[in-house]
């Protein structure tokens, strides 16, 4: 009959060189306990995607994330290039419209006060032409282009 024996090898009886043994050391990164911390109603949707996290194989983790990166990038470069084009535009304006639109109000003013010169000359032509009032309403009716009779 065969008969097994112990063999203690020598290698294993010697302490490894290195740190002193921690007594607290544990290969968990929680501490095990028989209380439960856990409540379901102050999880948030955070913590369950963050947990689903090894549910998705890594090649595909790898993907999404590959994808979400570049969309990130593609949105963040549309978004910086409109941003910019906004700016262009809108100093353009302000450098090129805004000068345009003060000098044509003011071109439209003196063109007002042109001809509210001329209808105070026309006036004051009426007043002085005479005593004769057929006259007066000769001259309105020539200035005004249409046939005038007197009111009276």
């Amino acid at each position: 009959m065969v008969q097994l024996t112990e063999v203690v090898d020598e290698h294993f009886q010697e302490g490894q060189p290195g740190p002193e043994e921690d007594d607290d050391y544990t290969d968990t990164d929680s501490e095990i306990s028989t209380e439960s911390d856990y409540d379901p109603l102050n999880e948030t949707l955070t913590d369950r995607l963050y947990a689903l996290r090894d549910i998705i194989p890594p090649q595909t983790r790898s993907s999404i994330a590959s994808k979400f990166n570049t969309t990130t990038s593609v949105v963040g470069s549309v978004l910086s290039f409109s941003g910019k084009t906004i700016w262009v535009i809108g100093t353009s304006a302000l450098v090129i419209v805004v000068p345009w639109a003060l000098a044509w109000a003011e071109e439209q003013q003196v063109i007002e006060m042109e001809k509210e010169m001329k209808m105070r000359e026309m006036g004051g032509e009426l007043l002085t032409a005479g005593g004769d009032g057929s006259a007066t309403v000769q001259q309105a009716a020539a200035v005004l282009g249409k046939e005038a009779k007197p009111a009276l």
